[in-house]
C-alpha cells in the first residue's frame, strides 16, 4: 500500500503550534534621552520621538519647568514619553521674554536701526540668552540628584537640539553618543567650526544673507566679509562666555570648549534638503532630513471642513505667521486683513490678537489650525507664511504656492530660496500694503507658472529612496546599536588649528623652498665669481 505524503499545510502544523505556545517577547528597544527645543523646534523633534516610540524605543524628555512650549503634564504625551522636569531659577515669563524681545526687534525695529544699533542689540540678546542658558546648565549639571537619575537610567544615546545649552555637555559627562537635530546656526558657525562642514564663501552663502550659490563679484565680496566677521565674533563670544564653563566640567587641568564638545556629535540631522538648500560639500555624518514631519493630510474638524467646502471652486487661502508670533500691531493686522478681504477665496488665518477692524466676511480667525491638513486639502490654493522651515516643507510636500512675509531668523533666506525656484512671491513685512498682498495672492493663485513650478519642486522633494523621517530615525537607531558612529567622524576634529589649516606643512615647505633658493643663489654666486676671476686672469 502506497503511503501518500502529508499535505503541505500539515507539515507546517508543528511549527505553527510551537509559535502559538511559545511566549512572545518583542525585541528590547533602546533608551534615548532627548533635549528638545522650543516652539517649532519641539514640533519637529516630536516627530522623531513619536517614531522612536512606535519602533519600541523608550524616550525620556529632559525639560525645565519654565518651558513655554513642552507641556509635560499633558496626559496624551505622558502616555508616549517619559518626562523628567527640573527646576530653574527663572520663570516661564522671563524665558519667553528673551524670544519675544528678539522677535519684536526683528519685526518692528531692525529695519530702522543703524548697523551699530543692530550689533549692540544682538549682543544684548545673545548675552541674555547665555545668562538664561547658563542658569539652566547649572540646574542640570550641578543637580546631583538629577545627574544620578540620568546615570542610573542607562541611556543608549542623547538626541539634542543645540538651541538647548549644555545638552552636549550632559552627554559628554554621561559618556553617551550624541545625535544633533539642527536647522542651522547664525552664519553656519556651529556647522563649520564645530562640525567641520566646509562652506567655501565663493559659492556657499552665509546665512542670513539671501544670496544664491551663483553670486556676483560684489555678493561674493560681501559674503566673504560676513563669513570672516561672523566666524571671528562667534569665536570671541564663545571664549568669553561659555568655554570656561565647559572646561570646569570636562577637565579641570586643561581648557576645553563648547565647540569641541558639540563637535563630538556622532551624527548631525540637518532639517533641510537639497530642494531648498544650495548644494555644498558635507561630512559623512551630516544627514539632511528636511521635511521629516510632513505627512498626508487628515480629515479636518467638522466646522473647518464645512467652511472650506463653502469656498466652492475659488478655494481657500491659509495664513499663518508661526507659533512664536502671537500678536501683530493693529496697523499691520488691519493692512493684512484688508488685503485678504479683497480676494474671492475663503481665508483661514491663524491669529490670536485683537480682531482687525478691516476683517472681512470671507476670513475665519483661529487661535490654532491643523496646518498640514489644511495645506493638503484639495481646495487650498495658496499659503501666506512667515517662512518657517516646518511650514515651508509642508507647503512643498503638498505643492501649495506661497506668498512669503519673512519676520526673523532664517526666514528671509528660506523664502529667497523658494522665490528663486519660482514658487513664491516675497514681500517686506513693514512696507507691504494691502494692494501688494492682494496682487501677490492673485499672481500665485491665477498664474499657472507658480503652481507648475511648485509641483516640480514637490516631486523633487518626495523622490527619495527613503522618507526623511525614516532616515532620521535610522541614524538615531544606528548610533544606539553601535554605541556611536565614530567611523563617520572626520579626522580633522583631532587636529589643532595649525595642523587643520596646514600651517605646519606650509611653513616646512616654505623653509625648504627658501633654503633651496639660498643654496641655488649661493651656488650661482660662487660660479659667477669663479668665472669672473678666470676672465680677469685671462
Amino acid at each position: 500500500m502506497q503511503v501518500l505524503p502529508p499535505p503541505p499545510l500539515l507539515l507546517l502544523l508543528p511549527a505553527v503550534l510551537l509559535l502559538l505556545l511559545h511566549p512572545y517577547t518583542p525585541a528590547d528597544g533602546s533608551h534615548v534621552l532627548v533635549f528638545p527645543g522650543e516652539y517649532s523646534h519641539w514640533l519637529n523633534m516630536r516627530s522623531i520621538m513619536e517614531e522612536l516610540v512606535r519602533r519600541n524605543h523608550s524616550v525620556t524628555v529632559l525639560i525645565s519647568e519654565a518651558s513655554p512650549t513642552v507641556n509635560y503634564n499633558d496626559s496624551r504625551d505622558a502616555a508616549k514619553f517619559n518626562f523628567l522636569d527640573f527646576k530653574v531659577p527663572f520663570s516661564r515669563v522671563e524665558f519667553k521674554g528673551v524670544f519675544e524681545d528678539f522677535i519684536h526687534f526683528s519685526m518692528y525695529e531692525s529695519h530702522v536701526s543703524s548697523p551699530l544699533q543692530k550689533f549692540l542689540k544682538m549682543c544684548d540678546l545673545m548675552q541674555r540668552t547665555v545668562d538664561v542658558g547658563m542658569k539652566q546648565c547649572d540646574s542640570m549639571l550641578k543637580n546631583e540628584k538629577l545627574m544620578a537619575t540620568l546615570r542610573a537610567a542607562a541611556f543608549d544615546a542623547v538626541l539634542l537640539d543645540p538651541i538647548v545649552m549644555c545638552g552636549d555637555l550632559v552627554a559628554d559627562v554621561l559618556g553617551l553618543p550624541l545625535v544633533i537635530s539642527l536647522r542651522f546656526t547664525f552664519g553656519g558657525v556651529m556647522e563649520r567650526h564645530c562640525g567641520h562642514a566646509p562652506a567655501p564663501p565663493s559659492y556657499v552663502p552665509v546665512a542670513p544673507l539671501t544670496y544664491g550659490d551663483r553670486m556676483t563679484f560684489v555678493e561674493r565680496l560681501i559674503n566673504a566679509v560676513a563669513y570672516v566677521w561672523i566666524s571671528a565674533t562667534s569665536e570671541v563670544f564663545w571664549r568669553l562666555t561659555i568655554d570656561k564653563y565647559y572646561s570646569e566640567f570636562k577637565n579641570q587641568r586643561s581648557p576645553s570648549s563648547a565647540c569641541s564638545t558639540v563637535g563630538n556629535a556622532d551624527v548631525w540631522l540637518i532639517r533641510t534638503f537639497w530642494d531648498l538648500e544650495t548644494p555644498r560639500p558635507t561630512p559623512p555624518n551630516f544627514k539632511h532630513v528636511g521635511g521629516l514631519h510632513c505627512k498626508p493630510a487628515n480629515q479636518l474638524p467638522e466646522d473647518m471642513e464645512a467652511f472650506v467646502q463653502s469656498s466652492g471652486d475659488a478655494g481657500v487661502v491659509v495664513v499663518s505667521f508661526g507659533s512664536m508670533v502671537t500678536n501683530l500691531t493693529t496697523e499691520r493686522a488691519d493692512v493684512i486683513a484688508a488685503a485678504l478681504g479683497r480676494i474671492p477665496q475663503k481665508v483661514i488665518w491663524r491669529y490670536s490678537g485683537e480682531t482687525p477692524k478691516t476683517l472681512a466676511a470671507n476670513t475665519k480667525l483661529s487661535d490654532w489650525i491643523p496646518q498640514n491638513d489644511l495645506l493638503g486639502h484639495p481646495r487650498t490654493r495658496a499659503f501666506v507664511t512667515h517662512g518657517g522651515t516646518n511650514g515651508l516643507y509642508e507647503a512643498v510636500y503638498h505643492a501649495v504656492p506661497l506668498v512669503g512675509v519673512p519676520l526673523f531668523g532664517d526666514q528671509p533666506d528660506n523664502l529667497a530660496s523658494l522665490s528663486r525656484r519660482g514658487v513664491a512671491i516675497v514681500l517686506d513685512f513693514n512696507r507691504l500694503t494691502s494692494d501688494d498682498l492682494t496682487e501677490a495672492l492673485h499672481a500665485v493663485i491665477n498664474q499657472p507658472r507658480y503652481k507648475s513650478s511648485m509641483h516640480r519642486l514637490s516631486a523633487l522633494h518626495r523622490d527619495r529612496p527613503v522618507t526623511p523621517l525614516s532616515t532620521a530615525v535610522f541614524w538615531v537607531e544606528f548610533v544606539m546599536r553601535h554605541g556611536g558612529a565614530r567611523h563617520l567622524r572626520l579626522a580633522s576634529h583631532d587636529l589643532n588649528w595649525f595642523q587643520y589649516h596646514s600651517v605646519d606643512t606650509g611653513a616646512a615647505l616654505l623653509v625648504a623652498m627658501m633654503a633651496a633658493a639660498i643654496l641655488c643663489w649661493g651656488g650661482i654666486k660662487c660660479l659667477t665669481e669663479e668665472r669672473l676671476k678666470t676672465f680677469i686672469q685671462q
